[in-house]
């Protein structure tokens, strides 16, 4: 009979690292992974990069173009480093919001803004990516750094954040990308996939999150692949700038 169980379309599938889930699961999963690692994180990111995720996140800082009294937003902003990086830059008359789907993230982040005396000129939101919850034109810049590629529906969370924009703002993108210089790939992913799952159990009793994380970068779309899917967004100018030979980039883009 037409329109039986058996003729109706499987539900979409996306990637969740290696493996393919329904598209309606993977926000739970990513959720479970990050409500594991949450208080461990911040350590996790210096050992696993030996210190460099700060110059990777000071780089993003210097090209927001942001001056006293803007308006700014870091999505999937966690544990509130780059948010509080912001604040710095538009000062007492700015302001600044912090959202991240994860509700344990987020509290590591709304405890770090109050310890830095900032609390003030930051608001701590839990939103999705994919739907923020912000008027179209608020913010002069918005921000993500390693939190796109672990969002279910990247191009909604691309439109998300060019609608809420002012003209003339800019999106920067940190991400981990595809290693340009020969060699460097084969190396990378001896480590991603042997030493940092171990790193996990070791120091946040996790393997499986930190495997997950490794498999999920893989899984991103490539510096051309990320820079034609913000253009299919909306944003103008876009370009990027390769960092650490490529295993990470800074991607930007403007609403015109």
């Amino acid at each position: 009979m037409p329109g039986s169980p058996d003729e109706r379309p499987p539900p979409p599938t996306v990637d969740f690292g290696y493996q393919q889930v329904a598209a309606a699961d993977k926000g739970s999963r990513v959720r479970a992974v990050f409500d594991s690692v949450a208080g461990r994180y911040d350590l996790m990111n210096d050992l696993m990069s030996f210190g460099v995720h700060r110059l990777w996140k000071r780089y993003l800082l210097s090209q927001t173009g942001l001056r006293a009294s803007g308006l700014a937003l870091d999505v999937a902003g966690g544990t509130g480093d780059i948010a509080i990086g912001l604040a710095g830059q538009v000062g007492a008359g700015g302001r600044v919001v912090l959202s991240d789907i994860n509700g344990q993230m987020l509290g590591v982040g709304r405890d770090r803004v109050q310890d830095t005396g900032i609390a003030g000129r930051v608001a701590c939101v839990q939103a999705s990516a994919e739907s923020l919850p912000f008027r179209d034109g608020t913010f002069d810049c918005v921000t993500i750094a390693f939190g796109l590629r672990n969002v279910t529906d990247k191009p909604a969370a691309l439109r998300s954040m060019f609608r809420v924009l002012k003209v003339g703002g800019q999106l920067l993108i940190l991400e981990f990308s595809k290693p340009v210089l020969p060699g460097l790939a084969a190396l990378y992913d001896a480590y991603s996939f042997a030493v940092l799952p171990a790193l996990g159990r070791l120091v946040a009793s996790d393997e499986g999150s930190y495997r997950y994380l490794a498999e999920s970068i893989r899984m991103f779309p490539d510096q051309p692949a990320l820079g034609g899917m913000m253009r299919e967004a909306g944003f103008g100018g876009c370009r990027h700038h390769n960092l650490s030979g490529g295993i990470v980039a800074l991607h930007r883009g403007w609403r015109y």
